[in-house]
């Protein structure tokens, strides 16, 4: 029973660490993302088989990338697709090579390969996602406000579309790496987001997200170095990722950022999230994540002063939603706008925002609960509403505690 438990954790471990970049190697040599996708989780099947038989190899992702490939050829042989020379000189090593695939950006070549132009923009970060990160449908939906059915659909259709349209698997010319990196950079951030906002019990693949996240980034900082978005980003998550150890109390309880305790935030990685972002902005090109990254520096330099300057957010809230909007600016800039001192002002933005969208995105309902019920009497009625609503949005336990204590509070007021 032990030899099998272990063998499972290897067969989770290896799908966890080394899924998207075992993809992304066989789905570059082959150029078809779904058959690489089908051949690795036929190996990850067949090594909860075998392991606890044989035994865990001596080398797991070398194994695993073996069978995969073996799966391919049999794919091939079936359907006599072997015309291909290159996929054929990748097929023709059957046997088991230790020397595993390690070049750093591969993973990023594909992601570059699922920005292209001839794919659906709607479809590029969660193809990415899925891709190379091993996210599945139902995971990504709630957060894409599709439904896993539509979502499903258009991943199918696009990956047929590499395949039949024989989209180039390379590296993009340099003139065509501006079109597809804004793209890359925000499937970066969503899987960064999707781990944060991770349910509770949720698969370490999915916590793990963050650290996968910042290493991506990491990589594409190397090989662009002077782009100002792929540092801003890079600075934004490391501002965010600075107070992770703040946002639960010794108690388990959610702790919002404006009441976290500075104290126990990485002074060292916000130092450095700092530098980062100077470093973008003397390029002088600014875009939306160096905004975003400013606004979390604001929000971390209260370690240093002791106060938030929400005037200074609310300002650049404002430059945001003039040239990149997304509900989630929108509705963080309405809570900037009352912090600063704005109460009505900021539930006019958030009543100005497109309703039909709104309905179910659960920050907007956070959102007007908590301006309402800094209003009078009349405001903490419909605030209640608000958080009622919430609450039935929210799948985190820790988070819909947190809310139903505050709308208890709108009691004693």
């Amino acid at each position: 029973m032990k030899e099998l438990d272990s063998s499972h954790r290897a067969a989770e471990a290896a799908a966890r660490e080394s899924y998207g970049r075992l993809v992304s190697y066989l789905a570059w040599q082959w150029r078809d993302i779904a058959a690489a996708q089908d051949a690795m989780g036929d190996a990850l099947l067949k090594a909860l088989e075998i392991w606890p038989v044989s035994g865990i190899p001596d080398s797991p992702d070398a194994w695993l990338l073996s069978v995969a490939k073996r799966e391919l050829l049999q794919v091939a042989r079936h359907n006599k697709v072997r015309s291909d020379p290159a996929v054929s000189a990748v097929l023709a090593q059957e046997t088991l090579v230790e020397d595993v695939p390690s070049i750093p950006d591969a993973r990023l070549k594909l992601m570059f390969v699922c920005a292209h132009p001839a794919i659906d923009e709607r479809i590029r970060i969660p193809l990415m996602l899925q891709t190379v990160l091993g996210l599945q449908v139902a995971e990504m939906a709630p957060a894409l406000m599709l439904t896993p059915t539509t979502l499903a659909q258009r991943l199918v259709r696009a990956k047929q579309k590499i395949r039949d349209t024989g989209i180039r698997f390379e590296e993009p010319e340099l003139r065509e790496i501006p079109g597809r990196l804004a793209f890359v950079l925000e499937s970066i951030y969503g899987a960064f987001g999707l781990s944060m906002d991770a349910v509770d019990g949720a698969e370490s693949r999915i916590t793990d997200l963050q650290e996968e996240a910042l290493y991506l980034c990491d990589i594409v900082c190397h090989l662009l170095p002077e782009d100002p978005e792929a540092l801003g980003l890079s600075a934004l998550m490391r501002f965010i990722h600075a107070r992770r150890n703040a946002q639960i109390d010794d108690s388990g309880k959610f702790v919002p950022l404006a009441e976290q305790d500075a104290l126990l935030w990485d002074r060292d990685a916000i130092v450095s999230a700092d530098q980062t972002l100077w470093k973008a902005a003397q390029q002088r090109r600014p875009g939306p994540f160096q905004l975003e990254a400013a606004i979390q520096s604001a929000h971390c330099h209260r370690l240093f002063t002791g106060i938030t300057p929400w005037n200074g957010i609310a300002a650049l809230y404002a430059q945001i939603n003039s040239y990149f909007p997304t509900q989630g600016s929108l509705v963080a800039g309405a809570v900037a706008i009352t912090e600063a001192g704005d109460l009505r002002a900021g539930l006019r933005q958030l009543e100005a925002m497109e309703q039909s969208l709104v309905k179910s995105f659960q920050p907007w309902w956070v959102a007007k609960g908590y301006l309402l019920s800094k209003g009078n009497a009349r405001d903490r009625q419909e605030a209640d509403k608000a958080f009622q609503i919430a609450i039935g949005l929210t799948m985190q336990s820790r988070l819909r505690a947190h809310l139903q204590l505050l709308r208890e509070g709108l009691k004693d007021n």
